[in-house]
């Protein structure tokens, strides 16, 4: 298929980048919020218009599980994508580097779901993926913005 057809697919695919993106700040914010108002006792509490931690903790849920789906959408769009531009995948690292942020994104996804105070394990382990994820992000951005420049004329 020639790549005219495909311009619709790469303008979803730029947005949601750039939505990922965006989210991927707003859970570094919210989380850093929730960790202060856990952590000092004399911290001033969310803005009153958010209405304190339990709020600002389903806030951050809900851009959580927003990212979760455009990263999904984006695994998709380049699958169909560069399927239906080069009849194959791999032509570039990526693919590499797509597949990891998706993997950190999800192992992300699912220590968030564990946190309690029975499982001490599970905050260490979703901080700690989302820190390795700020250079998923980037690698896989920066990528991407590569393969991009071989459709632009």
């Amino acid at each position: 298929m020639n790549l005219p057809s495909f311009i619709w697919l790469w303008k979803i695919a730029a947005w949601s980048m750039g939505l990922t993106l965006l989210a991927y700040l707003l859970l570094v914010l919210t989380g850093i919020w929730m960790f202060q108002e856990r952590n000092s006792p004399h911290f001033p509490s969310f803005p009153w218009f958010l209405g304190g931690r339990k709020q600002v903790r389903s806030l951050h849920y809900i851009i959580g599980i927003t990212m979760v789906s455009l990263v999904l959408l984006l695994l998709a769009i380049g699958i169909v994508g560069t399927f239906g531009h080069f009849g194959s995948l791999g032509h570039s690292s990526h693919l590499v580097a797509g597949l990891i942020v998706v993997v950190l994104v999800l192992l992300s996804a699912f220590s968030a779901t564990q946190i309690s105070t029975r499982r001490s394990w599970a905050r260490p382990l979703h901080i700690g993926v989302n820190l390795i994820l700020f250079g998923g992000l980037t690698w896989v951005s920066l990528t991407g913005w590569i393969v991009v420049q071989k459709y632009l004329p």
